[in-house]
């Protein structure tokens, strides 16, 4: 079986039927033929895209580390009450008094 490169952006990536298969057993997916080919092509276009960006020159810039100057940019925390205890039970599938009733998830 054909092991998946481990550094992609060294070696030429080529897909086939044989990465395809890899990929959804990895992703524990099962495709028909056709949509193999579909995803063939799919991934071969992406890949053509990754290689358009390998022809960038990137020496020179610095690396970015946020997209703005900005940091930690948070709205103020204000209380406020947007629906009452009687609202948000009335959806629940089953409530007791001010709960929600859920199934026991945990065992003792």
């Amino acid at each position: 079986m054909t092991e998946l490169c481990l550094i992609p952006y060294l070696y030429p990536m080529k897909v086939d039927e044989a990465l395809i298969d890899r990929l959804a057993t990895l992703a524990r997916l099962h495709f028909s033929d056709e949509e193999k080919a579909t995803f063939k092509d799919d991934f071969s276009t992406i890949l053509s895209f990754v290689d358009k960006l390998k022809e960038l020159e990137v020496q020179d810039l610095e690396p970015l580390i946020h997209i703005s100057e900005r940091v930690n940019v948070l709205r103020a925390d204000e209380v406020k009450t947007e629906i009452t205890h009687e609202e948000a039970l009335l959806n629940a599938p089953q409530a007791d008094s001010d709960y929600f009733k859920v199934p026991k998830v945990l065992k003792k």
